[in-house]
C-alpha cells in the first residue's frame, strides 16, 4: 500500500514538473518574440537617427547659412558700421548732440475724457 502511495505521488510529482517545465519554456519563447521584436525597433531607430543626423548636418552647415543670409535675407559678410562713437557722448556740462533728435522731443497728446474709454487711476486722482 505504501509503495502505490509513493508510486502515485512520485507519478504526480513528474507530471507536475513536465508541466512547469512546459510552462518555462512558453514563456522563454514569448520572451525570445518580443526581444526580437525590441531588437527590430531599436535597428530601425538607430537608422531613423543616422538619417536625421546627416540631415541636421547639410542644414546646420555653415556654409549654407551663410549662402541663405546672403541670397535670401540680402546679409552680406561686409563688417558691421560702427553706430555711435565717442564723440557722440555729452561732455559734462554740455548739452548733448541727441537732443535734436525729433524722435526724442516728440510729445503725446492724450486725448480727452469724453474721447477715449481709457481711464487712467493717475489721472482721476484715485
Amino acid at each position: 500500500m505504501l509503495v502505490r502511495i509513493l508510486n502515485f505521488f512520485f507519478v504526480s510529482f513528474a507530471a507536475l514538473s513536465c508541466l512547469a517545465l512546459y510552462r518555462v519554456s512558453e514563456q522563454t519563447r514569448v520572451a525570445r518574440v518580443q526581444l526580437s521584436s525590441v531588437e527590430r525597433q531599436i535597428v530601425q531607430e538607430k537608422s531613423t537617427m543616422n538619417v536625421l543626423q546627416a540631415e541636421w548636418q547639410r542644414v546646420a552647415n555653415p556654409e549654407r547659412i551663410q549662402h541663405l543670409a546672403e541670397t535670401r535675407l540680402g546679409m552680406d559678410d561686409t563688417p558691421t558700421v560702427e553706430l555711435s562713437s565717442f564723440e557722440m557722448l555729452p561732455r559734462r556740462g554740455e548739452e548733448s548732440p541727441l537732443n535734436a533728435d525729433p524722435v526724442q522731443n516728440a510729445s503725446l497728446m492724450a486725448p480727452s475724457r469724453g474721447e477715449s474709454n481709457l481711464h487712467l487711476a493717475v489721472a482721476n486722482g484715485n
